[in-house]
């Protein structure tokens, strides 16, 4: 059996000295990788949206999208600190010779907690503005996981956005849909605390047109 020559007495020392720092390294190494594993995610995106004109009239909106909350949304909302979302749904009127007209604007408030006591997260719907005190009638759920609350969360259905009688047979009409996470109704602490921060600018959007309807003859 071949015998091998003991290292250098240098080599040793250096090797001891270094040995340390090996595992700082790797474990430098990891979280640099970490970002990359994160971009190789799919991108925040708006991923259906459809609408449909309703028996009486009415304009309905479904949609679905997709969309990562910011880490330190996940640690405020471990911590009872609620986060809140704004999804707003614009029917426009083109005009060649000025803006578009808004013909009818549709908002629904989205707010997700989660509840130490039971664990359990909560969604509550709302309809109405970005002011919390003129909130309309509310709808709340509760689950068992994050993952569940945000597959609820990020999908709409049939939802009323222009009522009977708004739009005109034979007009050419398109919708814009925006979502977007609404850090007004965070604590004011909070509020300064995410200025600048990476990934509390969510906002979504996209735009369809709106199948026409031919006027009765």
């Amino acid at each position: 059996m071949p015998a091998y020559a003991p290292l250098p007495l240098r080599l040793r020392t250096a090797f001891i000295r270094w040995r340390p720092w090996a595992g700082l390294c790797l474990l430098a190494w990891a979280l640099l990788a970490l970002p990359l594993a994160r971009a190789q995610a799919l991108p925040d995106d708006i991923t259906e949206l459809r609408v449909e004109r309703g028996e009486a009239g009415a304009l309905l909106l479904s949609a679905a999208w997709r969309m990562t909350l910011p880490p330190l949304a996940e640690t405020a909302l471990l911590q009872g600190i609620a986060v809140h979302f704004v999804v707003q749904a614009e029917v426009l009127r083109p005009r060649w010779y000025w803006t578009d007209k808004i013909v009818a604007r549709a908002t629904r408030q989205l707010r997700l907690s989660y509840q130490p006591l039971t664990r359990r997260w909560r969604l509550v719907q709302s309809s109405g503005g970005e002011d919390a005190a003129g909130l309309g009638m509310a709808l709340g759920q509760n689950f068992d996981t994050l993952g569940d609350a945000l597959a609820a969360l990020q999908r709409i259905t049939r939802w009323t956005i222009a009522e009977p009688g708004t739009l005109d047979d034979g007009a050419s009409y398109a919708v814009d849909l925006t979502v977007r996470l609404n850090t007004s109704q965070m604590p004011r602490p909070l509020q300064f605390g995410v200025l600048g921060r990476s990934g509390w600018n969510l906002s979504l959007s996209r735009n369809i047109l709106v199948p026409r309807l031919e006027a009765a003859p």
